[in-house]
């Protein structure tokens, strides 16, 4: 048997993905951080930064003062190499990232709103299989999917006293998922082939809480404590298999005329995990933060289209660095933030009762203040391998570029005229 894949829209893609393991389940998981988080290898749940929005973690809403309105906002360029120790081949992407606004309401409480990605999938790839008997007789089976989850939230935090705050975000939760396989007979294009679509459409609600308990050590050094749940449920879905056969040619021209179309609607569960995060985050005179995050997700525990044991648990393990040399400087080298992280992941795919990958990566960037305001222009770069779990599963590399953008001014003040 002959593995290849075939990258589709070789140019750029709009999903964010051409991983194969966007395969399973509702696809690759996004990552969920602003453009500091995700110069910093994911580090969020212990941050309170005055400057960009915290989405990862409500309960640092309340982290701005009562004259700031920040609007953020960024975008990714991706390159990955496949390799499955036989064939190599690379894809590019660019996507959206967020989009996101961040304010205060009245003395205690914080707010933000703002759309975000839930997961991806896009993929295209086949096993090319011999005839046992007839070696010059081969038949093909294709796999390919497109679709992804988005979410639209608004969160709010109240801040209890100087140490604590609580918050949550409350999202809804929508998208299409696309799985499909085809298989044919290239060598007979009049031979009868099939092909299987699943569909999942949902419409939902997520909840996320947070909070964040913040210490003085001294006059200079300041350590917060992150924790962030967000509960499990099945969700609101609507689901149908396709079940089309007819011959070869037709089905890999995409034609529907002449054959046999049976659509099964189904009455499943499909869920998303109980889900928990804890983080630490360590200031010093306001220009060296250092941070880890730890993330556990339940994903054994959740049904994906009625199959019980389609997952495993999730973890993911992130450290992160930022440093500010002058917070006050005049000159603007002296004003940029510069970050680096890295991050080990277990994703939640499984394949053959195993899980089906591993993943680590390095992160590096910086923030430079725009003139004569107090808005950022961030930039990162990233670099993550993604490894199988087996000698004929396939491996990625992954370089990507991040891209965003904070508007942090001043909205809610009287100007005073002499």
């Amino acid at each position: 048997m002959l593995l290849s894949f075939l990258v589709a829209g070789v140019a750029f893609a709009q999903n964010n993905t051409n991983s194969p393991y966007s395969r399973y389940g509702y696809g690759q998981l996004a990552d969920l951080g602003a453009s500091n988080s995700k110069a910093m290898g994911g580090v969020a749940y212990g941050l309170r930064d005055k400057a960009h929005t915290n989405f990862a973690n409500p309960a640092s809403y309340t982290a701005i003062d009562s004259l700031t309105f920040i609007f953020e906002a960024g975008l990714s360029l991706q390159n990955t190499n496949f390799d499955n120790g036989t064939i190599k081949t690379n894809a590019k992407n660019t996507s959206f990232d967020y989009i996101s606004m961040h304010f205060r309401v009245g003395t205690k409480f914080g707010m933000s709103l703002g759309l975000l990605p839930y997961a991806n999938v896009g993929y295209d790839m086949s096993n090319e299989t011999k005839d046992a008997t007839d070696k010059e007789k081969t038949y093909v089976t294709n796999y390919f999917g497109d679709g992804g989850l988005h979410q639209a939230y608004v969160g709010l935090a109240y801040k209890v006293n100087r140490k604590l705050s609580i918050g949550a975000n409350v999202s809804y939760i929508w998208g299409d998922v696309n799985h499909a396989m085809m298989q044919t007979f290239p060598y007979n294009t009049d031979a009868y082939g099939v092909m299987k679509r699943e569909h999942v459409g949902i419409n939902s609600v997520k909840f996320d809480l947070g909070a964040q308990y913040s210490h003085q050590f001294g006059k200079k050094d300041f350590v917060t404590i992150g924790a962030v749940f967000s509960p499990g449920y099945n969700l609101t879905n609507t689901t149908y298999i396709q079940d089309i056969l007819g011959n070869s040619s037709a089905i890999i021209n995409g034609s529907t005329a002449g054959m046999t179309v049976k659509e099964t609607d189904l009455d499943v569960k499909s869920g998303i995990p109980m889900s928990f995060g804890l983080g630490l985050a360590y200031i010093r005179d306001g220009r060296l933060t250092v941070g880890m995050d730890l993330t556990y997700q339940l994903w054994s525990k959740v049904s994906f289209m009625g199959n019980e044991d389609a997952f495993v648990d999730r973890t993911k393990i992130s450290l992160g660095v930022e440093y500010l040399p002058d917070p006050i400087g005049r000159s603007i080298l002296k004003r940029i933030k510069y970050r680096a992280g890295a991050y080990y992941n277990a994703p939640y795919y499984k394949l053959d009762g195993v899980r089906a990958s591993k993943e680590w990566g390095v992160s590096a960037g910086f923030s430079v203040p725009v003139l004569r305001s107090r808005s950022y222009i961030n930039i990162s770069g990233q670099y993550a391998r993604v490894n199988g779990q087996a000698a004929n599963f396939i491996h990625e590399n992954q370089l990507r570029v991040n891209i965003g953008i904070t508007f942090n001014e001043r909205w809610f003040y009287k100007t005073r005229v002499n």
